[in-house]
């Protein structure tokens, strides 16, 4: 591989990753837990969008457990996010010689 060629193949990528990372932001990801009782959506930026709780989790003595799923169910948003990302950015990158343990910003 010329150095010329994997110039414009790292352009090509750099032009790749930017318009999938605006396609990404503008996404929404939702996360649970609890079994489906507090439900969590977030953007594509990991930015808290909604936050959706069942009543039988709204008395007094819940409280703790809820505040507990609330935090497990963004996670769970978040964890979906960067795997799409991740996802997504592997398909750009196929076969380019990135260096071992190279990440792309999320």
């Amino acid at each position: 591989m010329n150095l010329q060629k994997m110039l414009k193949q790292a352009q090509e990528m750099q032009s790749k990753i930017t318009e999938v990372q605006s396609r990404l932001e503008a996404e929404s990801y939702e996360g649970q837990s609890g079994g489906g009782m507090v439900k969590v959506s977030i953007s594509g930026k990991g930015l808290a969008q909604k936050v959706t709780i069942d009543d039988s989790l709204m008395a007094v003595s819940e409280k703790e457990m809820l505040e507990d799923l609330i935090v497990a169910a963004f996670n769970d948003a978040n964890t979906h996010r960067e795997g799409n990302f991740s996802e997504q950015m592997s398909k750009i990158t196929a076969g380019l010689p990135l260096p071992p343990g190279f990440k792309l910003p999320v």
